[in-house]
This record gives C-alpha cells, structure tokens and sequence, in this order.
C-alpha cells in the first residue's frame, strides 16, 4: 500500500480514526508521518510511543477544575516526598519513582482508575463460584454493613430496616454453614 500523503514510499502506519461516528483510514509512510506528528498521536524521532497513547488517559486536569481556582494564586506542583518526582513526570514517563509516589498522587490517581476500571476505583478481583461460597457470603455482608451505615446517615430507615434484616439473614446462613450456591 502506498502512502496516502506523499503517493511515493509504502505505508508502514496503518490506524483507523473514528469521530461522532465516521471512520477515517489513514496509510502514511514513516516520513510523513513524522511530519503530521501531532494529527497522528506520533512525536520525536523515536516512532511512536504507548506513554503517548496513555498521555490523554492521564492527562486530568479538565477545565472546570482550574475555573475554581483563584487567578492570582500559583499552581501547586505536586511532588512526591521520597523521590522528587512530579506529577507532570509522571503523566510523562508512564509509571512512578518510588512506592511513596502513589500516597503523593493519590486525588489524581482515582479519577484515573475509575475511568480505566469502569467507574471503580478498586481491584475487586474474581472469585470461583464453587470454591468461594463462604467468601462470597462474607462479600455481600460487608457491602450491606457499608450500605447500612449509608442509609442511617441518609436516615432512610425503612431501606436500612430491609437491609438490616438481609444482613441478620446472610450473617444465620454464615454460622450455620448454608452457602446456598452463593
């Protein structure tokens, strides 16, 4: 295939952009491609780089964030403590200093992980069905004493009534033994 820009050296990139639904191929030879940098998500000599492909995952700072701040203030750099790495690093290499620098960059780290996790910001892991009957129980009551505590500080006591009765159900069926094929 040939390059779509300059008609004269073989395609060696190949990506497909889709926007609002229309899709758009585009065949670019190493050269151009280059040169289009930017429009192609490809910088530097060195070719095209996954941290540049991460980068827009990364990068978190929506508009409305800095609306609230005050326009005479200076932005405070993030830093981490042990290793002295910054945030902006961070967002730029792919991965962290030290084991300090997750403490540091903990409020930026969440949003991250709940647009990557799908809306959690934590790992739950997967449990098998038929070894993991107990486990799974315990799950479900832990999640019902969080929901429980919820809904008293909501006060909406007929909700945290049914909930409690459904703890005090899955709490007989741990001390007797019953999974039940939970």
């Amino acid at each position: 295939m040939i390059c779509q820009e300059c008609n004269q050296r073989p395609a060696t990139l190949h990506f497909t952009k889709i926007v609002n639904g229309e899709k758009a191929e585009y065949h670019l030879c190493e050269k151009c491609a280059h040169e289009k940098g930017d429009m192609f998500m490809i910088s530097g000599a060195s070719g095209f780089s996954i941290n540049n492909l991460l980068a827009g995952l990364l990068n978190i700072e929506p508009s409305f964030q800095k609306a609230k701040q005050d326009p005479f203030q200076q932005e405070e750099i993030l830093q981490c403590d042990q290793c002295s790495m910054t945030f902006q690093q961070f967002i730029k290499v792919g991965r962290f200093g030290c084991v300090n620098c997750y403490e540091s960059f903990k409020d930026q780290l969440n949003p991250i992980f709940k647009r990557l996790h799908s809306g959690n910001a934590t790992h739950n892991g997967k449990i098998p069905a038929r070894i993991g009957g107990n486990i799974h129980l315990r799950k479900n009551i832990e999640n019902l004493k969080h929901k429980l505590k919820d809904l008293i500080s909501k006060e909406e006591f007929e909700k945290a009534a049914e909930t409690r009765d459904e703890l005090r159900m899955l709490e007989s069926k741990l001390n007797t033994g019953h999974e039940g094929g939970i």
